[in-house]
């Protein structure tokens, strides 16, 4: 089978299989714990920093020349009319990817582990660990790659501002940094170094795809945090939504990654002929009771 098809119908596979997971009470109650975390950090830095951050930015519009320019023609406090009502939006729109990349942080150290471990009790429970990357070295790597993808976000900001290109650079970069990060994380305990770097090279196009539909499906969460920004009288209660949103779609994210690599990784040890990482037959229960004599019936008499 060409591996482009054989990435193809690993990936639909997996897809149905992390949407199905989603529905498990163990799943959700597992998007709850980020929720809690990303609540506090959030709550914690718009107590101490939300005014200072957006008077800063109120200054900051006060003082670009070609808008004090522009709102002059309009009266003496156009510019700080338009500078206090546009600076939130501004500090929002920046701690964004902020806020969006520290939630993969909290999905892949806090959740993954214990999704990685579901699904191998589900279907790879005889696909031997080979433990190819530790605790410290896989947080070194997600930190390492967010920092990368925080310095795209920042440095392609200016193209967000070109209809056309707001719907595809974010969603690319957002593809990267969550195929890269959540590859690397669902395989950490179970391959190798060499068998992870075989599988992320073979199977580079379709990972980056499954990373790219994940961000647009963060859409959603984006769309009910603005609402609660706009609509200020739900604020309290649809922010907390769109964080826990967040949270769900991460899981998914993360279960559908775990799926695709465990899967991939079972049939690299296949083809290289590791008969130990054969699929687990289903038993079959016997129809009648076992007995000690075979010429018995099942209920001991002897045949007429």
């Amino acid at each position: 089978m060409p591996l482009a098809s054989a990435g193809s119908r690993l990936m639909f596979d997996a897809f149905w299989r992390a949407a199905a997971y989603c529905f498990r009470p163990r799943v959700m109650l597992l998007s709850v714990l980020p929720l809690v975390v990303m609540l506090v950090a959030l709550g914690g830095w718009s107590y101490f920093y939300w005014s200072g951050a957006v008077a800063t930015m109120q200054h900051w519009v006060e003082t670009i020349g070609w808008l004090r320019t522009v709102f002059s023609w309009f009266g003496s406090s156009g510019t700080e009319g338009f500078a206090a009502g546009i600076a939130p939006f501004v500090v929002l729109i920046l701690i964004t990817p902020v806020a969006a990349v520290v939630a993969l942080l909290v999905i892949a150290l806090l959740m993954t582990p214990a999704l990685v471990n579901m699904v191998t009790e589900q279907r790879f429970a005889r696909l031997e660990k080979k433990q190819g990357m530790g605790l410290v070295t896989s947080v070194l790597w997600a930190l390492s790659t967010s920092a990368v993808a925080i310095v795209a976000f920042v440095v392609t900001m200016p193209l967000w501002l070109i209809p056309p290109l707001v719907l595809i650079v974010p969603p690319v970069i957002w593809g990267w940094l969550t195929y890269r990060v959540m590859s690397v994380d669902a395989l950490a305990e179970h391959a190798s170094k060499a068998e992870r770097d075989t599988l992320l090279q073979r199977h580079r196009w379709p990972l980056l795809l499954m990373g790219i539909i994940s961000g647009y499906i963060g859409i959603a969460p984006s769309v009910v945090w603005a609402s609660g920004m706009v609509f200020t009288i739900g604020f309290v209660v649809l922010i907390p939504i769109a964080v826990w949103i967040y949270a769900i779609t991460f899981a998914f994210s993360s279960l559908w990654f775990i799926h695709f690599c465990l899967a991939a990784l079972q049939q690299l040890r296949i083809e290289n002929g590791d008969l130990g990482a054969q699929p687990q037959p289903p038993v079959a229960e016997p129809l009648v009771a076992d007995t000690s004599d075979a010429g018995l019936l099942a209920d001991g008499t002897e045949p007429k």
